[in-house]
């Protein structure tokens, strides 16, 4: 069953806040094979012009995509969370992510289609930091495949 268009322009309160640690940064740039010394080294971070080590693009996932739960865990949504799979990501960045930085992300459904069956629901998540500061948008794309005919 098709999901209801009326929820495009849907926009969830903010989550809480989400505090940045230079250990979790060093960890996730770790475990994606990533080098750089800004993401480890807070003197090459200076020298680069950042008040303290930065995270690699893509470590704002794990705070967007969490946050676009509220919208999977939306009763009246009815997506099924069970047959979705992740289809696409984008960011969009005003500045890096930095250790000590306390960031909130507002969910909003930006889009709902139905494409062969699937229904593919894409949320922006707006990505604040504790002064109300931009931070950075990401675009996540859900796919909920079709049930599967008996």
């Amino acid at each position: 069953m098709a999901l209801d268009q009326s929820f495009v322009g849907r926009t969830y309160p903010p989550t809480p806040a989400y505090e940045v640690g230079r250990e979790k940064i060093r960890e996730f740039a770790e475990a994606v094979g990533d080098t750089n010394p800004a993401y480890v080294d807070p003197e090459a971070a200076e020298a680069l012009g950042h008040p303290d080590v930065i995270a690699p693009p893509t470590f704002v996932f794990s705070i967007t995509f969490k946050a676009a739960g509220q919208v999977v865990r939306d009763p009246q949504l009815g997506l099924d969370y069970s047959r979705v799979v992740h289809g696409d990501q984008k960011f969009a960045y005003t500045r890096p992510v930095r250790a000590g930085d306390r960031l909130t992300v507002t969910s909003t459904i930006e889009s709902i289609k139905s494409l062969a069956g699937n229904d593919v629901v894409d949320v922006r998540g707006e990505v604040h930091d504790a002064s109300g500061e931009h931070v950075v948008t990401a675009w996540t794309k859900l796919v909920a495949r079709a049930a599967e005919e008996a």
